[in-house]
């Protein structure tokens, strides 16, 4: 039944009960606003309460009234097959627009802000079809508008360019194309206009004195500000989405060297208000802050679209000529610009790394040649000369931050994205100046290097320039080891210089100490084996540091080098209880997240590459648990410790069980999709459960019981199939018959769950563990799992359409099939009789011609070049049986049948492989190699040498049940094998050692 205007009073109520803190309230009125969304005339009644202006002040109630309204769009706006009844009429929708259109003049910001993106949605779907005049009457309605009027129009007009950009269909883009053609050059003189607007009204308040002087033209000037801004973003949407990239075409795109330079301007015209504005005027400071780094941004943004046009002189030389002038030599009340000169900094990398890569790919010989000339070697020499002793250099306030908080110092200089702080933006630059100058570069930072060293020596504990500079230049040579290598003996640095500086436990040698560490990890790759053993005995001196900073800095060092493919474990196992400790005390006095990660790393990569765990085995358990306890709800650092536990399994194997009472708690919090955390926590969990069960030497009760889980997760989905099948096949080798008695019920049900619902590379992981399941009980799983079974013949029955996936598929399904009728005969001539599985090949349209066993025969005969030996095997055997059927169709495949158990006994050994013979060792007792691998693989190999279809002799089952065939067909039999030919009869002879 449909809304109509007498239920606004109700949805009135409903809306305010909705925010209600009292959950008696709340609930029931989202409940029946749920209820109320498709019900036609909804979204007029929440546009009337959005729009009424007796409800003007009451704010919030609008909001949610936007809100529902909002999310009634991308639900019903659109009407679906399956909710064609459902959703908002045509007549509703061409009344809700008017509506919103009607109500342009809407002085609360937000409310403004959500018409603004209810329109945006709105034209997602219906513009231009069945909304073509939206932009001409918005456009309509500027001239005659007032301020605020005006700045609402700019609004929805930048949030609906912005919905319709996204969409990437070729219509949809030509489209954009042409509302760019209408739109561009009124919005670019309406951007001129404002600008000379808001430049004049500066100039005046600036001039003025008095600072109350006529606010409300002060108040006209910032609606003027604001719609400049949304101007701004529109000119950029045009230019950037309304045109083809120039990078693909190799066109010039006039706007962009129309805008560009204006930007580039405004920018400069309104940098010099930035500190005459600061403490008199504080909105328009913060207006001038957001103009000029959106400026910067939108340039940016089209380069990046458009490189070939912004590569012209006439745009690229003045602005990078401005970035680099801002950054060499900047005004003094610029440099606490920070935001500013980021932008400017990423600027100028973005010109020395994109625009040079674009080079290589010949997309603009012409930017190439323009970057040359505005970049000579002189300026390059310079920019890199003033980012090192300048902005690397720490500050007054950088010190006195490290010393607050040396924790959080440390994660603000090492993990901070570039595009937040100014130093590493300028280290992000100073990495891709050098990448593309390193032979000019890298004499010019060891001589910085030495000039640092040399004006202060080892024995300097004072905070002077002098090491400041040194840090500098430490950190400088640390981001750009690879080159650095050919100029700067490291043996020679680190005996010298950076030996004896860690050995100066003076505090304020805490600023060389950690850049000493820095510069241990970035070398890594340089450090020979002469000089490993005293790297590592620095790095854990560092790591037992007073200051966190610094032992946070040599935690990740000693990380990349544990890690390091080079790492000597016989220099640093006698570290290694010091470096455990250090770990353990470390995580207990840090207080940041990041920090515990970090550590947590460290031990979890000490656990993947150190044999010597067992003695410690005990602390680290006790370490892991203490961390489990106290990390809830802090996902991450519990993922880092699963990641962790996984590498303490592996490291302990055999011995696992020992840690079995801290892990199984863990393991099974992590394994269940109860649990709060679960959708963080299951794929590392999972993970960690399949660590456990390969390194278990015998099944425990408390694993055993967990299996049922693995039921639960896989009815949810399939996003950890891989690993689930890896954890059945653990179960299946290790849980043995226990297993199978205990979770016979859940095994099924798994195993249908999964075939039949996963495509071909998922039923490519699981057919082999079907395959295995029936190898260890051939009696007992065959008519368990009947379902399953169903579904591979169906399978192997079905056309495979040429698919390499679907031909592996059906042989591998025909191939355990072939298993079945070996191992256990009898139950696979009940399971092709049964009415069942012919019903179910009907339902899926498989034509029989003949019956299913004789159906099959067909599927081996045609499939056994797709098949492993052992599996070719297994389809000879199958083959050699259906010689003993009492079918007169078999005479008809006969010549068939003995070709492929010929080309399977000439073509491999007739039992084990020589691989299967000695490589999998056929004696049970271990070798000492054995002793390292899981004892899931030395199970997987016992069973792999005791298989039947190994042990089993083709030769003589076709000699045998050529026999029976004979004696079964008589005359028939005989016709039949004088039709073969005679050289095919003379291998078939050869194969069975007939005279």
């Amino acid at each position: 039944m449909a809304l109509s205007v007498s239920d606004l009073s109700a949805i009135y109520s409903l809306l305010a009960n909705s925010m209600s803190q009292d959950e008696s309230n709340r609930k029931p009125a989202e409940s029946a606003l749920a209820q109320s969304e498709s019900r036609p005339g909804f979204c007029s009644c929440l546009m009337e309460v959005i729009t009424a202006k007796d409800l003007a002040s009451q704010v919030d109630i609008r909001l949610m009234a936007s809100v529902y309204f909002k999310n009634s769009i991308n639900r019903y706006w659109r009407k679906r097959r399956i909710s064609r009844k459902l959703g908002i009429s045509n007549e509703e929708k061409q009344h809700l627009k008017q509506k919103l259109l009607s109500h342009l003049r809407e002085e609360n910001y937000q409310i403004a802000q959500m018409l603004a993106v209810l329109i945006s949605k709105i034209a997602r779907f219906d513009y231009p079809r069945e909304w073509p005049e939206l932009f001409s009457f918005l456009a309509q309605q500027l001239p005659s508008a007032d301020v605020l009027t005006s700045h609402r129009i700019f609004m929805i007009l930048f949030r609906t360019l912005k919905e319709l950009s996204t969409k990437r269909l070729t219509a949809d883009q030509r489209n954009f194309a042409e509302i760019s053609s209408h739109l561009y050059k009124y919005c670019w003189h309406i951007w001129q206009s404002d600008l000379q607007t808001i430049s004049h009204g500066f100039s005046i308040i600036t001039q003025s004195y008095n600072s109350n002087d006529k606010e409300e033209r002060h108040d006209d000037l910032y609606l003027t500000c604001e719609r400049w801004l949304f101007c701004l973003k529109i000119i950029c949407q045009l230019v950037i989405s309304g045109f083809q990239s120039d990078a693909k075409c190799i066109q010039e795109i006039r706007p962009v060297k129309e805008v560009s330079p204006v930007l580039l301007n405004a920018a400069q015209s309104f940098l010099p208000y930035y500190t005459s504005l600061q403490n008199r005027h504080p909105k328009f400071w913060e207006f001038i802050k957001r103009a000029c780094t959106k400026l910067m941004k939108v340039l940016v943004a089209i380069q990046q679209r458009h490189p070939y046009s912004f590569g012209d002189i006439c745009v690229l030389q003045p602005v990078l000529n401005f970035c680099l002038n801002k950054i060499t030599d900047p005004e003094p009340d610029i440099l606490s610009f920070e935001q500013f000169l980021i932008n400017v900094t990423g600027r100028v990398m973005d010109e020395n790394g994109v625009t040079l890569e674009q080079m290589k790919k010949n997309i603009s010989n012409a930017v190439a040649g323009v970057l040359t000339r505005l970049l000579p070697n002189e300026r390059i020499v310079l920019l890199c000369n003033v980012l090192i002793r300048r902005y690397f250099v720490l500050t007054t306030s950088d010190l006195e931050e490290w010393y607050e908080n040396p924790e959080v110092f440390h994660h603000e200089q090492d993990m901070v994205q570039w595009t937040e702080k100014l130093r590493p933006c300028a280290e992000a630059l100073y990495i891709v100046l050098f990448e593309n100058h390193s032979q000019l570069l890298a004499p010019i930072v060891v001589s910085i290097l030495q000039e640092a060293m040399n004006g202060c020596p080892t024995s300097t504990t004072e905070i002077t320039p002098g090491l400041l500079l040194k840090d500098a230049a430490y950190g400088a040579a640390a981001y750009v080891y690879y080159d650095l290598s050919n100029y700067l003996s490291f043996r020679d640095w680190f005996n010298g210089a950076l030996s004896l500086e860690l050995s100066n436990d003076h505090p304020n040698m805490r600023i060389i100490h950690r850049k000493v560490a820095l510069i241990l990890g970035q070398w890594v790759s340089e450090i020979k084996d002469d000089t490993k053993r005293a790297v590592y005995c620095a790095l854990i001196r560092l790591l037992q540091d007073k200051d966190l900073s610094v032992r946070l800095a040599a935690c990740r060092s000693l990380c990349l080098h544990v890690e390091d493919a080079n790492f000597s474990e016989r220099d640093f196992s006698d570290l290694l209880p010091v470096c455990w400790d250090s770990c353990f005390k470390l995580v207990k006095e840090v207080q940041e997240f990041d920090s515990k990660v970090q550590v947590l790393n460290l031990i979890s990569v000490l656990l993947g590459h150190v044999n010597e765990v067992i003695p410690y085995a005990s602390n680290l358990m006790q370490f892991f648990q203490m961390v489990w306890e106290e990390s809830s709800g802090e996902s991450l650092l519990r993922i880092q410790l699963l990641i962790a536990l996984r590498n303490f399994v592996i490291a302990l194997g055999y011995q696992s069980p020992s840690c079995y009472s801290m892990l199984l708690p863990i393991l099974q919090k992590g394994i269940d999709i109860n649990g709060p955390d679960e959708l963080n926590l299951l794929e590392d969990s999972m993970l960690l459960w399949e660590a456990t069960l390969s390194h278990v030497p015998a099944m425990v009760p408390q694993l055993l019981a967990y299996f049922p889980c693995l039921l639960e997760i896989l009815e949810r989905n399939f996003d950890h199939l891989q690993v689930a099948v890896d954890i059945i096949e653990d179960y299946i080798i290790l849980g043995g018959r226990e297993f199978l008695s205990m979770h016979s019920s859940s095994v099924a049900k798994l195993l249908d769950l999964i075939v039949g619902n996963v495509n071909d590379r998922g039923l490519l992981s699981i057919l082999p563990i079907i395959d295995i399941l029936i190898l260890c009980f051939p009696m007992e799983v065959p008519p368990l799992i009947s379902s399953t079974l169903q579904k591979l013949v169906v399978i192997c029955l079905s056309g495979d359409d040429g698919d390499p996936f679907k031909t592996a598929v059906k042989a591998s399904s025909a191939a355990i099939i072939a298993r079945i009728l070996v191992m256990n005969t009898n139950y696979l001539a009940q399971l092709t009789s049964e009415p069942s599985l012919s019903s179910v090949l009907q339902q899926t349209g498989v034509a029989i011609e003949d019956n299913i066993l004789l159906s099959l025969v067909d599927v081996w005969l045609d499939k056994v070049d797709n098949v492993s030996l052992p599996h070719k095997k297994a389809f000879g055997l199958a083959l050699s049986i259906i010689l003993t059927l009492r079918l007169p169709q078999v005479l008809d495949k006969l010549d068939q049948i003995l070709s492929v158990c010929t080309s399977v006994i000439l073509g491999g050994t007739d039992d084990l492989t020589e691989e299967e013979s000695s490589g999998d060792n056929m004696s049970y007792g271990r070798s000492h190699d054995e002793d390292l691998l899981p004892s899931k693989e030395l199970r997987r190999r016992q069973i792999k040498v005791s298989d039947p279809i190994n042990r089993l002799s083709l030769e003589n089952s076709v000699r045998d049940n050529l026999q029976t065939c004979a004696a079964l067909h008589g005359e028939s039999f005989n016709s039949a094998i004088a039709k073969i030919h005679p050289a095919a009869f003379a291998q078939l002879k050869q194969a069975l050692k007939m005279p």
